[in-house]
């Protein structure tokens, strides 16, 4: 009998996507829910995961072409024994399905468990949470190594069961890497004289990227303002902390956190900055979701801490920790990457010692971090040196004054330098 397999339905503000990559080619068994196709968005790369067991029969739509939702784009044949073929080589544990959905991991915290031969459920107990990142195994494999000195009959950790996806339509496949955006290969050492060019398609990612930029530079009345910070204080109290931290945590404290923190108590204090504009109104937003650029194979993305005013400093990292391994995995979710009231991004990561951010529209503001450097700086008449960050706030005129902007950074800046300042709410 012959399975249709159809793009799943897009999100509201997405019309079409691209055929990336076909997992399976005709006449390979596939597994029901198995991964076969990578449909790109101009938001987000997700799989199709098959309806059936079967051997795919038919590909309809091949690599490159534009899709719809609904649309068909290949056709399974359902056989006997082909399910049990696509299952060759799998772990032995329950399935995906019987999984139950309780316990989830990410990727690369999947992969460590079937490396090293670990019980899921095993893992998500030791960190006390049913969601395992790649740092929880990491962890669990290190204190498991230092009991190494125990008795030897001491019992081994049962064979993993297959792990829950985390996001069933935008997980890679057990084994496989997810599929990168397309790059062409070093061209060859050109002949004298020769003047070689190559063309190649604008990822749908990167098209969405330049229209949003172009789009912000031509609705919005954006300005920029600059100051420095003294990240002494902030370094003197990460580097005091660093080692507790980490040991109760999972997790290494950096600087975002604190800048999260900062901005924040600023919005707080100006909420003009956490606003946006809606046609003729005003959209005060009474919660503070905060979006966190992170840098991808495909691109820039901005995944989104929601309601980061209500988690700590270890759920900030956590937080972004694991957007930077799905940015990189290219498994980040549309949910992921869409709204946000207020953006931070860090060019100082790549070195920039100074930019001027472009608002993501129809956000109000965005701060730039850059590199920090020490320089000299005048402290109580004397010239001392002091490990100094650059940062920027572009900001819309239309609803932000010069006067707020100023002193929102300002705010972040007093809040920084003086990080106590965050425990008394001064």
């Amino acid at each position: 009998m012959s399975v249709p397999i159809k793009v799943p339905e897009f999100p509201e503000s997405v019309s079409e996507g691209t055929v990336v990559a076909w997992r399976k080619q005709p006449g390979e068994p596939v597994r029901r829910d198995e991964p076969v196709v990578d449909i790109e968005t101009d938001k987000v790369v997700f799989e199709v995961p098959a309806p059936a067991d079967g051997v795919l029969a038919e590909v309809l739509v091949p690599e490159g072409d534009s899709v719809r939702a609904g649309e068909l784009i290949g056709r399974l044949e359902n056989r006997a024994g082909a399910a049990a073929d696509a299952g060759e080589g799998e772990p032995p544990g329950p399935s995906r399905a019987a999984a139950g959905g309780e316990v989830v991991a990410t990727p690369s915290a999947r992969r460590l468990i079937a490396e090293h031969d670990l019980d899921l459920q095993a893992v998500a107990g030791h960190v006390g949470r049913s969601r395992v990142l790649k740092e929880d195994v990491v962890r669990f494999l290190d204190e498991r190594r230092q009991q190494a000195t125990a008795p030897a009959g001491a019992d081994r950790p049962q064979p993993a069961a297959q792990v829950t996806e985390l996001h069933p339509v935008s997980q890679p496949a057990a084994g496989t890497e997810p599929a990168p955006e397309p790059v062409p290969e070093p061209a060859s050492v050109p002949a004298p004289g020769e003047r070689p060019e190559r063309r190649v398609p604008m990822s749908r990612l990167r098209a969405r990227i330049a229209e949003r930029l172009v789009e912000a530079q031509h609705t919005a009345a954006i300005l920029t303002t600059f100051n420095e910070i003294n990240m002494q204080p902030v370094m003197d109290l990460r580097a005091r902390y660093r080692e507790q931290f980490q040991k109760r945590h999972g997790i290494k404290l950096g600087f975002m956190s604190f800048f999260v923190k900062a901005v924040i108590e600023g919005l707080k204090r100006f909420p003009e900055l956490n606003a946006s504009i809606d046609g003729h109104e005003i959209v005060y937003h009474g919660y503070f979701d905060i979006g966190i650029a992170v840098s991808s194979p495909r691109g820039l993305v901005v995944p989104i801490l929601r309601d980061a005013d209500q988690l700590d400093m270890a759920g900030i990292e956590q937080g972004i920790a694991d957007f930077s391994e799905r940015a990189r995995e290219a498994t980040l979710t549309m949910e992921d990457i869409t709204g946000g009231t207020f953006t931070i991004t860090n060019g100082g990561v790549f070195g920039s010692l100074l930019s001027t951010p472009i608002l993501n529209p129809p956000q109000t503001g965005i701060l730039g971090m850059h590199k920090i450097q020490e320089r000299p700086v005048a402290e109580d008449g004397q010239v001392v040196i002091r490990p100094m960050m650059y940062v920027a706030l572009s900001y819309d005129h239309r609803l932000v004054d010069g006067r707020e902007a100023v002193q929102f950074l300002v705010t972040v800046k007093e809040v920084l330098e003086d990080p106590a300042r965050l425990l008394l709410g001064v």
